[in-house]
């Protein structure tokens, strides 16, 4: 059975494989950066359905939080690639493969945190670039595996989940 690593307060990480604005812009809490920076936009220029996600995952944090789980429970919030900052026409933003942003909440992430930064256009990583092996890395140190240690047989071949590669994210780890 695995155990999660507990943490002494309700973790909430943004873990930003590349964030959405330069360091300096930042205010105090990544939550204040949300709320003033990103929602706003969201709101603007986002599909329907995107409006909904913000209560959807507060939704969930906190109900994990008031029932006590939000300390054994590692939420992960990602998509499958970035959008860029700017419009494609009409057609929406287009696929970012340079950078994307991903937050951890609980499960001895450590709160409030940012880790990396993209230039002024919210296009190319330039402080801190992690990659999937590293996320993947990080997410099993908090559920307590080594990823070096974890293997499974696939054609003859003992495989990893991060490969050859995978750095643990100490930044984001309570």
């Amino acid at each position: 059975m695995l155990r999660f690593r507990s943490s002494t307060l309700a973790a909430l990480a943004c873990l930003s494989l590349a964030a959405a604005a330069p360091a300096q812009e930042l205010e105090p809490s990544a939550g204040e950066f949300f709320e003033t920076r990103i929602r706003p936009v969201l709101s603007r220029h986002c599909y329907e359905c995107h409006n909904s996600q913000g209560r959807a995952e507060g939704g969930l944090i906190k109900d994990l939080k008031s029932r006590g789980l939000l300390d054994e429970t590692l939420v992960i919030w990602a998509g499958e690639f970035g959008r860029t900052p700017f419009h494609q026409g009409t057609n929406g933003r287009d696929h970012n493969p340079y950078g994307l942003s991903i937050w951890l909440a609980g499960g001895g992430a450590k709160r409030g945190s940012i880790y990396g930064r993209t230039d002024d256009y919210g296009y190319h990583v330039v402080e801190n670039k992690a990659t999937v092996y590293d996320l993947w890395a990080t997410v099993l140190h908090l559920l307590g595996i080594d990823h070096h240690a974890l293997t499974f047989r696939h054609a003859g071949r003992d495989f990893r989940l991060t490969d050859v590669h995978g750095n643990v994210l100490h930044d984001v780890v309570a």
